[in-house]
């Protein structure tokens, strides 16, 4: 009898655990396109058409009184953004776990971003100010959201499935994507049928990522449980700031793992620009239309779902971080091949999508399961904040190199290739990087293959 009930408990367990997977996979599926649609798709060119429709004779906007040339002002906008968040993401992080209320915590933040961006509706004429600020605040948003999500992972799935859950969660993200930009091409490449222009098509693809966002993000708050004490709002916020300055020095105790936060600083900060830059790139640099774009881009959410559950296959066979050191030598040889693309030639452009595709979904993934093993146990929070700050808080630099090589030289081409050097000084520093002692040092279980 003893027995019996020691396997069902086991066995009631494995299944509560699954079902909360499954609805933690379901905030990828809903934030997502977000990413997709918003940042990656549609609203730098739209943006940048705002700002220019708002430009002086020189081609200039002026927020605040700074001198902004219209083609760096979505650029500008995505690094603020980046740093409004590593202001709140620390203090959100250490409330989240000193309280256990880390629930009501996502679903504020994902309730915010998702309500900026259905307010992108309104974004017409010359509202290029209203775009940045609502830009600002969702992509703030996404980032304290995204934060406390990819906190419940080492909660949710144990050492040895954390590469293929993190992977599915990807793929459910990309499938989501995939699934949106359909509708959003057909609505854009069909906007007379539908009797409105081309501008107001965007803006509503622009507000259908905020309703789908809010929309499908009661699935994981109904699903995923809080762990530890609740307390009140108040008792969160004093001792917040304090434990911040604690979780910084604790981290200070554990090397290896700041070590793999430096790499991951740096070759993801390339990730994240080439993802919310290369629209721009396309549209201006290469002349290519709108409809191209979402095509390409769709291509890419597509063979990104092969992609992350392919590298999680390969995870398992050669370890997350060879996996990673690999993805990133195809990320550099991408990025080259995509300075010589000519104008005007839509399939080199596909083709392009299609190496992204292939690396993007994989190389998030098995960055974030890899990272869930160097978290001490009990700080899940405080440690992906510092992760998120890392996802983001250089993020801002990526933007700003590629902003201000455009504003120096007026060529996009000169500024998608000087992102080539954040990923082969990524590669340089996750390959100095001993993950297994790293994953011991701070008290976790060493899986076989790493």
């Amino acid at each position: 009898m003893g027995t019996e009930t020691v396997r069902t408990a086991a066995s009631d367990e494995a299944a509560g655990r699954r079902r909360e997977q499954r609805g933690w996979y379901f905030y990828d599926w809903a934030c997502s396109v977000y990413s997709t649609s918003v940042l990656t798709v549609f609203l730098g060119p739209y943006l940048t058409s705002v700002a220019k429709e708002a430009a002086d004779a020189g081609g200039y906007v002026h927020p605040l009184g700074i001198p902004v040339r219209a083609g760096s002002f979505f650029a500008y906008s995505v690094s603020l953004s980046v740093i409004v968040a590593v202001l709140v993401m620390p203090l959100v992080g250490a409330a989240a776990d000193r309280t256990g209320r880390k629930k009501p915590l996502l679903g504020a933040a994902a309730y915010l971003g998702a309500a900026a961006t259905a307010g992108m509706f309104f974004l017409a004429g010359d509202r290029y100010l209203l775009g940045g600020v609502l830009l600002v605040v969702a992509n703030a948003a996404q980032s304290v959201a995204m934060m406390l999500y990819n906190s419940y992972l080492p909660q949710i799935a144990p050492p040895e499935e954390r590469d293929a859950v993190s992977s599915r969660g990807w793929a459910f993200g990309y499938a989501a994507g995939s699934l949106v930009l359909v509708a959003n091409l057909v609505l854009y490449l069909a906007h007379d049928s539908f009797g409105v222009s081309a501008s107001t098509a965007v803006r509503i693809c622009l507000a259908s990522a905020g309703l789908w966002w809010g929309g499908f993000t009661i699935i994981p708050l109904l699903r995923l449980r809080d762990r530890g004490r609740p307390a009140a709002v108040g008792e969160a916020t004093a001792p917040g700031l304090r434990q911040l300055v604690s979780t910084v020095r604790d981290m200070r105790r554990h090397p290896l793992t700041l070590a793999f936060l430096l790499a991951y600083l740096v070759y993801n900060d390339g990730i994240q620009t080439v993802i919310s830059q290369a629209s721009v790139y396309g549209a201006e640099e290469l002349g290519l239309s709108q409809s191209t774009l979402i095509g390409a881009v769709l291509l890419v959410q597509v063979l990104a779902v092969a992609g992350a559950l392919g590298m999680g296959r390969l995870a398992r066979r050669y370890g997350a971080k060879h996996t990673i050191l690999g993805s990133l030598v195809a990320w550099t040889l991408t990025l080259g091949a995509g300075y010589f693309l000519p104008a005007g030639a839509p399939l080199g452009f596909f083709l392009l999508a299609a190496a992204i595709g292939l690396v993007l979904g994989g190389s998030q993934a098995l960055s974030r399961s890899l990272f869930s093993h160097l978290v001490p146990p009990g700080k899940e929070a405080e440690y992906f904040s510092a992760y998120e700050m890392s996802d983001r808080g250089m993020s801002w630099l990526g933007p700003l190199l590629f902003g201000v090589t455009y504003q120096l030289t007026g060529s996009y081409r000169d500024a998608i290739i000087s992102l080539v050097a954040f990923f082969v000084i990524g590669f340089a520093l996750l390959a100095r990087v001993p993950v297994r002692r790293a994953i011991g040092a701070v008290g976790n279980p060493v899986p076989e293959r790493i």
